[in-house]
């Protein structure tokens, strides 16, 4: 099993200006998927974003294809602390 919380903390905290308050967590659902939510400060928000929401997509594709191998299903939201 991949810890994709790692990865995804290591991603968010380069393109943030705050990256001290940067929080991201993993919950399982009992059907098995994963679910990574960033928390980051209101001014990083944007970055995470991204044009038309092209950042957080990138994120996402990195995780969905981190968990091909283990066959988990994984998914990414973010949100505003």
């Amino acid at each position: 099993m991949a810890n994709y919380v790692d990865l995804v903390d290591l991603i968010v905290r380069r393109l943030v200006t705050k990256p001290e308050e940067v929080s991201v967590a993993e919950e399982r659902s009992e059907a098995g998927a994963i679910l990574i939510t960033i928390r980051v400060a209101s001014d990083d928000i944007g970055r995470i974003i991204g044009k038309k929401g092209s950042t957080i997509n990138a994120i996402r594709h990195v995780a969905k294809a981190a968990s091909i191998k283990s066959g988990e299903k994984v998914d990414v939201d973010v949100k505003e602390d």
